[in-house]
Order: structure tokens, then sequence, then C-alpha cells
């Protein structure tokens, strides 16, 4: 970088551009500038020479050939003409640079208003429009939207280190290869990033999906099996009776999840799944009944069915420990405008009708919770402080009144709102709790007084939340807590009066003993 450039065009000037070289800058290039006509003279340099300087009337440049492979600079001549001093900008300059700068605003707002980026994987692009009230519902969200086959060669979920999306949804079942960059494995770091995925299969899901559900913990079927319920099927099933009515009461009890409204029956056609019962944070979103269970339609069954009764998850969910959220459908036609706009009737004698199902409802709740629209928590201010304070010290002391207050939040319709829940705890914990009481709502925060324990230490309060439905929620603060000082102590201790009392007894009794001890004589013997 140029260093002190010259600021006086009345006087030769020398600067260098160098190189620190045993701890030695070593100047390898040298200016002088001399407008006016001044007298010949000699700068010498230690380093490299001997600088000599003429009269011009424009800047000259002259350099010493410490590399001499290293190209020579050469200033521009706006440089020479006005040396030290701005050049005035044209007035076209001007126009041309607040063209620029507005540009660059429109562009930051247009980025900033973009929704969250979703990629869409589609056996065919013939699904946007079978499936458009799905994706009309995500666009009337704000969703930004990318259709690509999946097979496409150009796709690509990562760049440089850096996800190209917010969301990734599979509505490919029958894909056996992905093109581009993109594989199960990538899709699995785009979940460790935190990234959500949407996943729905059918009877003719490929390798890639099934190897995609086991390292999220769940298990498809075999390829042309379909989930299969021979008390609780559609009056326009033709015959197979795989177009399965779910009944609503079969869904995860967590309104954040499913919706909060009560739904019409579900209709359903497709592979049935099942989970791994040694991952716990697999959630069973929609089950089969009791009488539903997954093998081939066509076939007798000659062995034990894959998934059977309530086992049999039609739809499943996954949170993982760093709140990335999955669901997997077994059905694409789930999400179908067919199945959305569909009448549903079991085909059971007497069964009730219904003018539409609860397939819209339920496929709107679910793409809520799995694009982090919904179940959404973050901390706000933490602060604590010793009753009848407002600061929090440096340190506390045993047996101390504090207070604790704590700030959460939720996320509804893109807006943050105070978060209303009655079962969140503190814990005031050094190894293990020593304190743990629920925090109470208070003005639009949750606090607690409690009194420290007798015991000294580094302690952390601890907010640990995590509900079905939400993501985790976790907050810890580090405080210390000191033993009493000298002249806090109590001098007398009520319930050690009974020892001083028989110290000063014995010390009572010694005295009286010695005085009689000393004065008392004996009587003398008579003859």
């Amino acid at each position: 970088m140029l260093q002190n450039l010259p600021r006086s065009s009345q006087e030769l000037r020398l600067f260098s551009r160098g190189t620190q070289v045993s701890g030695k800058a070593e100047p390898r290039y040298y200016f002088y500038f001399e407008p006016k006509k001044v007298a010949r003279r000699e700068v010498k340099c230690p380093a490299a020479g001997v600088v000599r300087g003429g009269a011009e009337k424009r800047t000259q440049l002259q350099r010493f050939h410490q590399d001499a492979s290293s190209p020579p600079i050469q200033l521009p001549p706006a440089w020479a003409t006005r040396p030290g001093r701005g050049r005035k900008m044209e007035p076209g300059a001007a126009a041309r640079a607040w063209s620029l700068l507005w540009l660059l605003l429109h562009l930051l707002g247009s980025v900033c208003a973009s929704g969250p980026r979703t990629l869409v994987l589609l056996d065919n692009l013939n699904l946007r429009e079978t499936h458009s009230l799905f994706f009309q519902s995500l666009k009337d969200r704000a969703f930004e939207l990318t259709f690509k086959t999946a097979d496409d060669p150009s796709l690509s979920l990562i760049k440089y280190g850096e996800f190209l999306y917010d969301n990734l949804i599979i509505f490919s079942p029958s894909v056996e290869d992905f093109g581009g960059n993109i594989n199960v494995e990538t899709i699995s770091t785009f979940i460790d990033g935190g990234g959500s995925v949407l996943v729905a299969a059918s009877s003719d899901i490929g390798d890639p999906l099934r190897e995609l559900g086991s390292e999220c913990g769940i298990e498809f079927d075999e390829e042309k099996t379909a989930v299969i319920d021979h008390h609780n099927y559609d009056v326009s099933d033709l015959g197979q009776h795989t177009l399965i009515v779910a009944d609503p009461e079969n869904l995860l009890k967590a309104p954040t999840i499913v919706g909060r409204s009560s739904l019409n029956p579900i209709l359903f056609r497709g592979v049935g799944m099942v989970a791994d019962p040694d991952n716990p944070l697999v959630l069973d979103i929609l089950t089969g009944s009791s009488t539903s269970y997954s093998f081939f339609p066509d076939k007798p069954i000659t062995q034990y069915p894959h998934a059977v009764g309530r086992n049999t998850l039609l739809i499943a969910g996954l949170q993982a420990r760093n709140n990335a959220r999955v669901v997997f459908s077994g059905s694409l036609d789930f999400f179908s405008d067919a199945f959305f706009n569909s009448a549903v009737q079991k085909a059971a004698p007497g069964s009730q009708r219904y003018a539409q199902t609860g397939n819209y409802e339920l496929a709107v709740a679910l793409s809520r919770w799995v694009f982090k629209e919904e179940g959404v928590l973050r901390v706000g201010p933490v602060s604590h402080h010793r009753v009848g304070e407002a600061a929090p010290p440096n340190a506390y002391t045993v047996t101390d009144l504090v207070e604790y207050s704590i700030v959460i939040e939720q996320l509804s319709n893109g807006r943050w709102v105070p978060f209303d829940g009655d079962d969140i705890q503190l814990e005031f914990v050094r190894i293990d709790p020593f304190v743990r009481t629920f925090l109470k709502k208070k003005g639009g925060k949750y606090s607690v007084q409690f009194k420290l324990p007798d015991v000294y230490g580094v302690f952390q309060f601890k907010v640990d939340y995590n509900r079905l439905g939400y993501t985790h929620l976790h907050s810890s603060t580090q405080v210390s807590v000191r033993p009493l000082q000298h002249t806090q102590y109590e001098r007398f201790i009520p319930s050690a009066y009974p020892y001083y009392a028989s110290a000063f007894s014995m010390m009572l009794g010694l005295f009286l003993f010695s005085t009689v001890f000393l004065h008392m004589k004996e009587k003398e013997k008579s003859d």
C-alpha cells in the first residue's frame, strides 16, 4: 500500500512501496512530483541509490529495479495534473453514481423482501399442475420456489460451503439417482446444517428416498407395496382397498404440528413406514388404524407384513437436536389437488359423507411446522439480581434472596410474540441442580424469586425447555456464589447458647474451686 501520499505541490516528495525483509523495510518504488520549476537536486536513499530530479511540468515516475521481473508502475494522468488534490466529478458521472446507488438499494430491498428459498424436486414438471394448490399455499406465504426435475444435471444444494436454499421439497419418489451434486449424503449434510426437508413417497419408491429415510430413523416398505385396510377404505376405491380413509383421531396430539382445528377424514394412498424404536426423535404424526397393514396389494400374504396396525406410519416427522425438521409422507397423492378437493366417505354402510377431505388443512399445517413457521422459540433478555436491587452483583453470597427473569418469544405469522406457557422450569445448577422451580409469567416475561443454597461455588441459572412441536430452548447464565465474609457471620448463635453457658459455668466452677482450695486451711491436730 502506498504510504504518505504527498499533499504539497511545491516540493519534491519521496515515498515507497516495500516489503518487510529480515525485519527491515525494503523500498521498491519511488515517486516524486514537481509541477513547478525547481532547482536540480539529488535525493539519496541508502537502500536503492540516488534519485535525480529535474524540472518538468508533469509528474515523473522513477523506479529503481530491485526486482527486474516486476512490471513498472505508472500513475494516471489525472494524478500528474493535480497532485495532492481530488478531481471534481463531472455532472454525468454524478448522475451515474446516483443511478448505481438507487439500483443497489433496490436490489437490497428485493433480497430483504424475498421469502425462504425452497428447492422443489419433481419426478416431472407436470406435478406443478396436479399439486398446484399446495404450491400456491407456499407462494401465498412468500416462499420463493425453484422447480426442477430430480435428475436435472444442474442441481446444486451447496456451493462454496454455503447452502443455496433454506428448504428442500422432494416430490420425486421414483428417482433412482439425483442429478447434479445432490445425493443422500448432501441432503444429510443439509439437515445437519439446520435445513428443513419435506419428502413425499409412493409405492414406486426408489433407493435414494429409502436410504434417506434410514438416515432419519424411518424404514419404508418394499417397492410396489401399499398400505391396505379392508375396514377403512373409501367408497371410490377400485377394489384393492389401498385408498384409505385415515381417522383424525390417529393424528399426533400436537396442535403445533397438525393444526389446532378439527379435521375431516384424510385420504391416503401410498407406501407404509415403520419408525426406528431406538430413535427417540421420530414423531408418529399419522398412523394407520388397528386393521391396517402394509403388503403387496395383488399378492396373497405369505409372510408377516412389514407394518401392522398402529405401527404402520402414514406420515412421520423428525426434529433433530439442532432443531432441523424433516417430514416423510408415504403418499405423494396426499398433497395433490384431487385429494384436496375430493369428497370422502368410508365404504362401510351408514358411514358419514364429507364434502371435502382434511388433507389440505393438514398439509398446510405440516408445511408450516416443517419450514419453521410454527413452533419456533427464542430467548430474549435475561436478568438476575438480588431482591431489592436492579443490577447483578459480581458474586452472590450463600443464602441470598435472588430474582431471575427471562423473556421467551414465539414466532407467529412472521412476528415474534410473547410465548404463553405454564410449564417452564428454572434450575440452579452446580454439577447437579440445587434448586428447581417453575417460572411464573409476569408482564410478558417469566420470573421467580428463590433463596440460594447454603453452598458456595460456580453455579448456572439454566432454562432447558424441550416440548413436543417446539424448537429446543436453552439458556444458561453462569454466576459465582461465595461464602459469608468474616464480618457477615453472627457473633452469637442462639442454638449455641447451651454451649456458651457450659463454658462460662466451667470457668465459674474453676474460679470457685481455686478460691476454696487456695484459702482453705486445715485445722491443726491437737495432741
